[in-house]
């Protein structure tokens, strides 16, 4: 399972009345210093609009969602709902509006030309990710089949060249994907997600508590040859966010959170060390609240953070023309 050149990665792939299909990649900068997560989504789950609407039409409710988290200057944060006028698919990308997600060969090239909300800064670059590692087959998240996860490459190198803001920065980063045929706040109460890099490979651990169901906890190890499940090291607590998200992953000794990178109403992304496979790694971790999404007035906050575009419609694709 290491890199071949040729990723297809199902972005042309139905997405079904009711559900939803995301492509998701973050990483760490080699200095530790910088951050990055991007979710393109077919299906917007977390949107307002979508839910409003009925979830009757996925390709209706479309976003690139970029957050860059910066040392010593403030992080930028981009998410703009956009119609099916603006939404390409291909087998090759994906075109929302002025973004553009494209496969290049062996690489992954997204190029990001959004702006923030309500402080109406501009993201402006692009984002080349090189899979280093991939993962294999998806993995059901539910009992019911409904909802899957694909870890595409567990381990990426990743390279950031932004005019707005101007960065320059490489790291080690991680794709995957998920997709479903229903809500997230019906399925599942919550879980708790890490991914982390190692010396040969990256594990990944997965805590999902679904509604009416087992609580099921995954470990994962990938290292280039094969996928492999391990016994899950026990549970460790880490401090509640301030929006008081409760947070805790595993790990073989102690635990800590280096960084918070996003806090809201119904989930935390942070940085967290830990000890796995018997070394000290720095990973993204995730906590997500489905409780506290499904309440209504937790929808109401988010449009202050997710306006929807009215924009013009994409067009033609505008694959390896720099969007």
């Amino acid at each position: 399972m290491t890199a071949a050149r040729g990723l297809a990665l199902n972005f042309d792939a139905p997405v079904p009345t009711d559900g939803y299909r995301w492509w998701y990649l973050d990483a760490i900068s080699d200095d530790g210093r910088e951050a990055l997560t991007c979710i393109a989504f077919i299906g917007s789950v977390f949107s307002p609009y979508y839910a409003w609407s009925g979830r009757k039409d996925p390709l209706d409710h479309v976003a690139l969602n970029v957050a860059l988290y910066r040392t010593g200057a403030a992080s930028r944060w981009a998410l703009t709902e956009r119609g099916r006028g603006q939404l390409v698919q291909t087998s090759e990308g994906l075109q929302l509006g002025p973004s553009a997600v494209e496969v290049r060969g062996d690489a992954l090239r997204l190029t990001v030309r959004e702006r923030g909300f309500p402080m109406p800064l501009r993201l402006s670059g692009t984002i080349t990710v090189r899979p280093e590692v991939l993962g294999g087959a998806p993995v059901e998240l539910s009992a019911a089949g409904g909802h899957h996860w694909w870890p595409i490459a567990p381990k990426s190198r990743v390279e950031v060249a932004f005019d707005e803001p101007a960065m320059r920065w490489s790291g080690t980063g991680y794709l995957d994907s998920n997709w479903g045929a229903g809500a997230l706040e019906r399925d599942f109460q919550s879980w708790t997600w890490s991914r982390a890099p190692l010396k040969r490979g990256a594990c990944v651990l997965y805590d999902v508590r679904p509604r009416g169901g087992l609580a099921e906890a995954m470990a994962l190890h990938f290292d280039g040859q094969r996928a492999e499940r391990f016994e899950p090291p026990a549970p460790v607590p880490l401090p509640t966010s301030l929006f008081r998200i409760p947070r805790r992953t595993r790990s073989e000794t102690t635990a800590r959170v280096v960084r918070t990178l996003t806090d809201s109403h119904f989930y935390a992304r942070s940085i967290v060390e830990s000890t796995l496979r018997g070394e000290t790694v720095w990973g993204v971790h995730e906590s997500l609240e489905l409780d506290r999404f499904k309440a209504g007035w937790a929808k109401l906050l988010l449009p202050f953070r997710m306006p929807r575009s009215a924009g013009k419609a994409a067009g033609a694709p505008a694959l390896h023309s720099g969007v």
